[in-house]
């Protein structure tokens, strides 16, 4: 475990069990249909990455990128659009992959940018779910692992662009981002944090 981590949330082996159930699912439930995995980036990669290799049917990949936290802990609730999608996708089911629904503001915002696109449906999968009010319902098609509202970091989640590459999910102990501490003077190189 990483010295910056205070604890483990998921483990490798229960996200890699996870992974497996939800591309099964997900198999049978587009089975036929012309699926587009839509990956929010940065932090869906691994996830995206993990989940397609799950799903036994032909199917295409896209992503956008947003920006709602900048090197913050919490959401601005102001989303740019970073990155937008390569195509059209008035013919494609889309599903759009998270790495973690935390206050919800920034999947509203995707959700009614994308319905204004006509897909031909859209749905959601996230890999973590934070228990915790929110201002506006959620409906989720896929959940991973709902977890308490904790700040965490690894498998693609980051904290300053730090962290993403964890293996596991865990929370980030509060000294490190209390009083804006500069990451690159507190941590170990990835080599070394095994």
């Amino acid at each position: 475990m990483h010295e910056d981590i205070e604890e483990i949330l998921v483990t490798q082996e229960q996200i890699k069990a996870k992974v497996k159930e939800l591309g099964h699912q997900i198999t049978q439930d587009y089975q036929g249909k012309n699926l587009l995995l839509l990956g929010i980036l940065k932090g869906a990669i691994p996830f995206i990455a993990d989940l397609s290799r799950a799903i036994d049917m032909l199917h295409e990949i896209d992503y956008m990128a947003v920006s709602s936290y900048g090197n913050a802990t919490q959401s601005s609730g102001v989303v740019r659009i970073l990155k937008d999608l390569e195509g059209p996708i008035d013919q494609k089911h889309v599903l759009i992959v998270e790495d973690i629904v935390d206050s919800g503001l920034t999947l509203h915002y995707m959700l009614d940018l994308l319905r204004q696109r006509h897909p031909l449906s859209l749905r959601v999968c996230t890999l973590l779910y934070k228990e915790r009010e929110r201002a506006k319902p959620l409906e989720l098609a896929y959940i991973g692992f709902r977890i308490p509202n904790l700040f965490v970091v690894g498998y693609g989640l980051d904290y300053a662009q730090r962290y993403r590459n964890l293996p596991y999910v865990g929370v980030l102990k509060p000294e490190v981002y209390q009083n804006n501490q500069k990451p690159e003077r507190q941590h170990k190189s990835p080599a070394e944090s095994s």
